[in-house]
């Protein structure tokens, strides 16, 4: 063992190729969620020096660890972790990042086509039949002759936007500042880049800031052409805004990986053959999960052999 006295507890699910790398680093404490006070006596909580997880850490749960170091995060997006209180606290916090960059950008360019090219419509015609009887209408829609805006140009949407390129088409975007190293036009708000384009790309994390940003003068902004893709965070949607957008005809149509209250999707949603939506699979190949749980279990790893985590969350 790298360290024999070091104890990790995973509160909940975990992948089984981190579960098996960490298992032979560490100390595990597992325990099937994250209520440790009745799940752990106050003994086995100090032993404990690192947490892997895919579920919430808030401030009472970090409080509830007296020797916690580090949380190793599972996922690029770690909103579900109370980075600033673990900050304060001195605790290291770790995500994933970069090893699913290009499989979620995939899925999103993916995602976009078959929205504009009523890809899902179609198979569901073929399936039912109905093209032994007749042909399957022209899409009102297409790519042709776009602008695309992409809201957060952090590592995935740079992806995103190199694969917009190679359509053919032009790329701006929104962040909270210009990003380094980036030559697309930058806007100075949200709004100006809907007005800016025609397609809008969400990748932009779930936090206070962007929550809701996406909202109905930003939908009506992108014009009654428009499409919008959301492979972020649920929340950064007014989601009855959009719901209204897209009875209305405020926009053409949409396209979802992720939505505000999973994995519930409401009825006003699924009415909508306007709206694409997916069960939230951006990075979900065997591939790239595998190479989620290889880095979580690798910054706990890492920490605790040099002190240096690998991934640490700014």
């Amino acid at each position: 063992m790298s360290n024999p006295a070091a104890t990790v507890l995973i509160p909940g699910w975990m992948h089984e190729h981190a579960r098996r790398m960490l298992g032979t680093q560490f100390n595990l404490v597992e325990i099937p969620d994250g209520d440790i006070h009745a799940r752990l006596p106050q003994e086995i909580r100090a032993s404990i020096r690192g947490v892997a997880c895919r579920t919430r850490i808030d401030g009472q749960f970090i409080d509830a660890l007296p020797n916690l170091e580090i949380i190793a995060s599972y996922g690029v997006g770690y909103e579900a972790v109370d980075a600033a209180y673990a900050r304060s606290k001195n605790i290291i916090v770790t995500n994933t990042p970069d090893v699913l960059n290009e499989e979620v950008a995939d899925l999103t360019l993916g995602l976009l086509v078959s929205v504009v090219r009523e890809i899902p419509k179609a198979h569901a015609f073929v399936r039912e039949g109905r093209w032994k009887t007749s042909e399957y209408p022209l899409s009102r829609n297409t790519l042709r002759n776009r602008r695309v805006g992409i809201y957060g140009m952090g590592r995935i949407g740079r992806c995103i936007a190199r694969r917009i390129e190679a359509f053919g088409l032009p790329v701006a975007y929104y962040s909270r500042r210009p990003a380094d190293g980036v030559a697309y036009d930058y806007c100075p708000s949200l709004l100006e880049l809907a007005y800016a384009v025609d397609v809008l790309i969400a990748t932009v994390p779930g936090d206070a800031p962007t929550a809701r940003t996406v909202n109905a003068d930003v939908l009506s902004a992108l014009g009654p052409e428009g499409v919008f893709i959301n492979v972020g965070r649920g929340t950064v949607v007014d989601e009855d805004a959009l719901i209204d957008a897209l009875r209305t005809g405020t926009i053409a149509a949409a396209g979802l990986d992720v939505i505000a209250d999973e994995p519930n999707v409401s009825d006003d949603m699924l009415a909508l053959d306007s709206l694409t939506i997916l069960p939230h699979i951006g990075s979900a190949s065997v591939a790239t999960r595998t190479a989620m749980a290889d880095l979580l279990a690798r910054n706990l790893i890492a920490w605790f052999q040099s002190g240096a985590a690998i991934t640490p969350v700014p």
